[in-house]
């Protein structure tokens, strides 16, 4: 049976691309995803082990040092390292946060000290030399590149933290040194100072970051390990951690992942999905295989074949099959993730980026795509034995309602579907995903199982609307359903796909409708800008004068600070703005500045607030707006009264602007405006805020991850279509004798290929519009289960969207129909009425 098995697929090759195909597709998904897994840790370990990537043991706390049983690594660490035999030098790294000032603004960077062994210096020095005395530093070339600064450049050097003090101290740039890819420095200013410069702005109590060591030549790094592990335990710092270079950075990598892998998690459910649609294709592909054969079959069980002969010869075409597809699958994705990599190297900011192939992710990706395969095909493969030789064998009886197996089926499925949608209902309802996220699972598993019994009714009812085409519209809808099973098979697995393409749609629009809502309620103007810390020089009327010249905005006014007033136990700035120019840029237009009336954030339960002035005391009435972020703000005229602020506010509060922006702006020029507005204003990009600007910062993340999770979902959509493809080639070779009857009586290669066009319009356009229909209740009723607890959720279907994603559903349907259609076309009549 062998040799059989390898004939039928040798002979109907084409019979096998779709399900190659469709195996291949998955596979490559769901291997792509491990070696994406694996090449992300390696890079990341690649990164992270670069801030000890020339030390050979590492010694940190096994607690940070903030907590009970932290011990903080201190000189008397340090001092047990040089002691202890074969350790070469040592390299205790202090590091502290500073500020510099470029000449036009305030930076904030992180200060270490350089090694008095140069060779344990992460970095590599690019131009100039090491700081050699406490006047000098190195900078990393980012920071050079950035600021304008160059060997013999003045930086001055000051605390980043107020608390710290404000004295500065004059350095000069001896060195630029290559930036480090340590993931917790990337993106910060990085300077290298000697240690008593860095001791400076340290804080003591936080001792070393960490205590590298470069071990002598012939030296052991286990014996030295255990070696110093005993002297720290003599000296009682039993809370110190001794680790090579390789384990340290396994530690840091398992403290950023938090020991899960969750975006390999994510990526693994929709290779699932991908894998359960694929399984649908296979199986009803070779359902429809096995049924063709039917006679060959039985011919071969008369002449002696066996029952379980077969079986095995089935099997076998399925395995062949899945090998075949499996290792293409698994080399493509291979292929894609490298040439990922390699575009990734290119970039800068990426060049730590590292391809690794784990023999797990081969190894996973051949053993599922086979195992795939050969489960699909063993209901098929049963079918092909399950009706004696003589019977002249035909496909399996369809699951009805009526039948023994349907009444089952339909049993198992409105009971999930009821049990599942209840639950979905009451998470919700109480904004639980922990019920909400099963009950959605299981209510869509008891849809598909029940899609036999009511998906060809929708495509007959459908179909109904092509009757005015002609014969060909009417053939078209009585083909399409007959063969249900396969209907239903072939469009529930395009209703995966559309489903949950169209959840995501929906559930991102109403996220945002809902972000919006709380975010205008949260922040009481478009976008402000703060003032800057201790010793900046505060806003001014200039500078709202400069925002109002930048692109994209409206309105800028100043709110100068005229008081103080005691607020959650903190004495805080009173604001002072013109009402007319409060009705220009307050989002919340049923909010007045009047006299003798103050307005306060939301949570403001007093009905009066004094304020304190230089000249006098005031006590007004409270408005209290619907605005956690709102400032104590009063009108113009009521701060005249107050005299100035009392000289103990003076320090420490500081004037705002407050900014209405143009209609229309979209994210990327929102983005472009803070970037602007900062950078005008001399201040730090965090230090504008408001509305638009974290409705920016929300809704770059939803459609980032909008584009993610529809471009893995297209995937099973692609496999849902080459299926429906696949459903009309198999259906053109069962039906080679009707079809050439058809035109034999008058029916033209036109109008044949219009009802095999209408045949896959009805398959795709009935599952789509269902799986748009299901989708957009999933995606509101999962939004509301998500922001129910903290928004008032509303149901915001994209209507456009949803109509592109039938749209595409439907023409991608009609494309698959062309190559089964011209198939079908081409063959004469005659030809045709011949075929056996």
């Amino acid at each position: 049976m062998l040799q059989v098995a390898l004939a039928q697929v040798r002979l109907n090759a084409r019979r096998f691309i779709a399900v190659s195909l469709a195996v291949m597709i998955a596979v490559g998904f769901l291997t792509a995803t491990l070696v994406i897994n694996s090449s992300s840790k390696a890079s990341l370990a690649e990164s992270v082990g670069e801030g000890f990537r020339n030390a050979d043991l590492i010694l940190t706390s096994e607690a940070p040092y903030f907590t009970d049983d932290g011990v903080v690594l201190r000189d008397d660490a340090a001092a047990a390292a040089r002691n202890t035999a074969g350790v070469d030098a040592v390299y205790p790294v202090e590091q502290a946060f500073v500020a510099f000032n470029d000449g036009k603004k305030k930076v904030y960077a992180m200060l270490t000290n350089t090694p008095d062994e140069a060779a344990l210096l992460p970095v590599d020095v690019a131009l100039g030399t090491l700081p050699s005395n406490d006047t000098q530093v190195a900078v990393d070339q980012t920071t050079a590149d950035r600021h304008g600064l160059s060997i013999g450049s003045i930086l001055p050097v000051q605390p980043g933290d107020e608390a710290s003090g404000s004295r500065t101290v004059d350095l000069v740039v001896s060195a630029v040194v290559s930036a480090s890819n340590d993931p917790t420095q990337m993106g910060t200013p990085q300077l290298y100072s000697s240690a008593a410069t860095a001791a400076l702005f340290a804080d003591p109590d936080r001792g070393f970051a960490s205590i590298q060591l470069a071990l002598a030549d012939g030296s052991s790094a286990s014996g030295v390990r255990a070696e110093l592990e005993q002297d720290l335990t003599a000296a009682g710092l039993d809370g110190i951690a001794v680790r090579t270079s390789a384990e340290q950075t396994d530690e840091v990598v398992a403290g950023f992942t938090g020991g899960e892998d969750a975006l390999t998690l994510v990526l693994l459910a929709f290779a699932a999905v991908a894998l359960l649609v694929c399984a649908l294709v296979v199986s009803n592909t070779f359902s429809v295989l096995v049924a063709q054969r039917t006679r060959e079959l039985a011919l071969l069980r008369c002449i002696g074949a066996s029952r379980s002969q077969i079986r095995r010869s089935v099997i076998t075409e399925a395995l062949l099959v899945g090998i075949v597809a499996s290792i293409a699958g698994v080399a493509a994705a291979i292929g894609l993730v490298a040439a990922i990599v390699a575009y990734l190297k290119g970039i800068p900011e990426s060049g730590f980026a590292t391809l690794a192939v784990a023999p797990s992710a081969i190894i996973t990706g051949l053993v599922i795509g086979v195992l795939l395969t050969l489960l699909s095909a063993l209901v098929p493969a049963r079918s092909a034995t399950a009706v004696a030789p003589l019977a002249a064998l035909r496909p399996a009886d369809d699951v009805r309602a009526g039948t023994r197996r349907g009444r089952v089926r339909l049993g198992i499925g409105l009971l999930l579907l009821a049990g599942g949608g209840a639950l979905l209902g009451y998470g919700a309802v109480i904004s639980d995903l922990l019920f909400a996220v099963p009950g959605g699972m299981l209510s869509f598993v008891g849809i598909l199982m029940c899609a036999t019994l009511f998906v060809p009714s929708l495509v007959r009812t459908v179909g109904a609307l092509a009757a005015p085409l002609g014969v060909p519209g009417k053939l078209a809808a009585v083909n399409a359903v007959r063969n249900p099973q396969r209907t239903s098979a072939t469009s529930s697995a395009l209703l995966i796909g559309v489903t949950l393409v169209a959840m995501m749609m929906t559930g991102a629009a109403t996220a945002r409708t809902s972000l919006d809502s709380v975010l205008a309620a949260e922040f009481p103007v478009e976008v402000s800008v703060r003032g800057g810390v201790l010793g900046d020089t505060p806003l001014t009327a200039a500078d709202a004068q400069t925002a109002r010249g930048v692109d994209g905005v409206a309105e800028a006014f100043l709110l100068p600070v005229v008081g103080t007033t005691q607020m959650y136990g903190t004495t805080e700035a009173v604001y002072a703005l013109d009402p007319a120019e409060a009705a220009a840029v307050l989002q919340d237009q049923s909010l007045k500045l009047s006299p003798g009336t103050i307005l306060m954030p939301q949570n403001t339960t007093a009905s009066t607030v004094t304020i304190q002035g230089a000249a006098s005391t005031v006590e007004l009435d409270v408005v209290a707006s619907g605005s956690g972020q709102m400032r104590p703000l009063i009108s113009t005229e009521t701060a005249a009264a107050l005299g100035g602020v009392p000289e103990a506010g003076d320090a420490y509060l500081q004037p705002q602007i407050w900014i209405s922006v143009q209609e229309g702006l979209s994210n990327g020029e929102l983005q472009d405006l803070q970037s602007e507005l900062a950078e005008a204003l001399g201040v730090e990009e965090y230090m504008v805020s408001g509305t638009v600007i974290e409705r920016m910062a929300f809704e770059q993340v939803i459609d980032v991850l909008l584009m993610v999770v529809t471009g893995l979902l297209a995937v099973a959509v692609m496999i849902a279509l080459v299926g429906v493809a696949n459903t009309l080639s198999l259906s053109v070779l069962e039906r080679t004798r009707e079809s050439s009857l058809l035109r034999a009586l008058g029916l033209t290669r036109g109008q044949l290929r219009g009802m095999l066009a209408l045949e896959a319009l009805l398959i795709a356009g009935v599952a789509a519009l269902l799986g748009c229909v299901l989708g957009a209740g999933y995606g509101w009723l999962g939004a509301k289960s998500a922001l129910g607890s903290f928004a008032n959720v509303a149901v915001a279907v994209p209507w456009l969207q949803l109509a592109a994603v039938l749209a595409v559903a439907v023409l991608a349907g009609l494309a698959a129909s062309v190559l089964p259609a011209r198939r079908a076309a081409r063959l004469s009549p005659v030809a045709g009425l011949a075929a056996d």
